[in-house]
């Protein structure tokens, strides 16, 4: 799956910081730098690379699953890969709300996004049985939206306190979007590591 102004990595090299030490490993080209995007505001932008690049890594962090892999549960308390995906597309859409309609989610959009947005047990019980195809056109669908509704924003609008959560600006819910997807990213790496089968080709990442 191609990602919008992101360039696909390898596995190895999908840290930067890592190949910046290597002498013999040279950067991409483009390199990885977050700079002002085309068709969005400049500080928007920004923020836009780190949304995609956390994208781009949730996604090869998951690449080739199975369902049951997908479904695994590694005790009675936590979550799977697959309800983690659906977390972080809820997540997504509940700050389409916050910041893009300047309302909080209503009764029937959070009865519908409860099972993923808590997760926890009803997590566990409902989010089970989907393909990988299923939570990706999630995220890919949320994804669009949110990039629709960026590039008709300007950065004085990033900055400006929201409405209905008037400690919060759109800068720093955007910036929680990705700080949680990136988390629970982390989260589906120590999962894939642990399903011991064939789909744990993936490096491991600390």
């Amino acid at each position: 799956m191609r990602l919008r102004g992101v360039r696909p990595l390898t596995l190895v090299s999908w840290h930067p910081v890592l190949l910046a030490l290597l002498p013999d490993c040279p950067m991409p080209s483009p390199s990885y730098r977050l700079e002002p995007l085309p068709g969005y505001a400049p500080t928007i932008g920004r923020l836009v690379g780190i949304l995609l690049y956390a994208r781009h890594t949730t996604l090869t962090a998951v690449q080739g699953l199975s369902t049951a892999e997908l479904d695994h549960l590694q005790d009675g308390a936590g979550n799977s890969i697959g309800a983690l995906l659906a977390h972080i597309a809820v997540v997504e859409r509940s700050y389409h709300c916050l910041t893009f309609e300047e309302r909080r989610p209503s009764a029937p959009e959070l009865a519908a996004w409860e099972p993923a947005l808590t997760l926890g047990a009803e997590g566990r019980r409902l989010l089970r049985g989907k393909p990988l195809e299923h939570y990706v056109q999630e995220l890919s669908e949320a994804r669009r939206l949110t990039l629709e509704g960026l590039a008709a924003r300007d950065d004085a609008w990033l900055e400006r306190p929201l409405r209905p959560a008037p400690a919060m600006n759109a800068h720093f819910a955007w910036f929680h979007a990705a700080e949680d997807e990136i988390n629970h990213r982390g989260q589906m790496r120590w999962l894939r590591a642990r399903l011991g089968s064939a789909a744990t080709g993936l490096p491991r990442s600390d």
